[in-house]
């Protein structure tokens, strides 16, 4: 059986906090992440948009501005089944709220997870959107975040969790 190879398209969005790479497929966005990646090389961007990318680039743009507070985007993400659990329940944690790593694995009923839940937190593919950055350590301190716990703060600030 043939694999079937899906094009992917992708922008550059600049924010408060850097610049923003957003990619997608025909399918919907497969990722979104700060520009350079951390630990991979830069690699040229291109500013090929489809509706997706179009879509995502507006709701940013809207929630740096402080007009949008919740996303309604198509999301086409690759991941393990726990990993979609962990970042479906993610997308439950509304603006303006946080959540430890223990009440993440509580919802998905497997209240010893915390641990499998911080590695799936981590591989979120979707920064911002499928909001990670709104999970906390247990004794209320900000942990780790792939775009740095310095974006970390400023998004949190802007929600007026901190």
């Amino acid at each position: 059986m043939a694999a079937i190879i899906m094009k992917v398209l992708q922008t550059q969005l600049s924010s408060p906090i850097g610049n923003i790479i957003i990619q997608a497929n025909d399918e919907g966005i497969s990722y979104v992440g700060f520009y350079p990646p951390k630990n991979y090389p830069e690699f040229p961007l291109t500013q090929i948009k489809n509706k997706h990318v179009l879509t995502c680039v507006k709701q940013l743009s809207e929630y740096f501005v402080g007009t949008r507070q919740v996303f309604s985007i198509t999301l086409a993400t690759q991941g393990t089944p726990f990993q979609h659990a962990v970042w479906q329940a993610l997308l439950s944690v509304p603006f303006g709220i946080t959540k430890t790593y223990g009440d993440i694995a509580t919802s998905l009923s497997n209240p010893k997870a915390v641990r499998a839940v911080g590695a799936a937190n981590g591989k979120n593919p979707i920064s911002i959107i499928v909001p990670c950055h709104r999970i906390i350590g247990a004794d209320g301190k900000l942990t780790g975040y792939a775009g740095g716990l310095e974006r970390k703060h400023w998004l949190l600030e802007h929600e007026g969790i901190i």
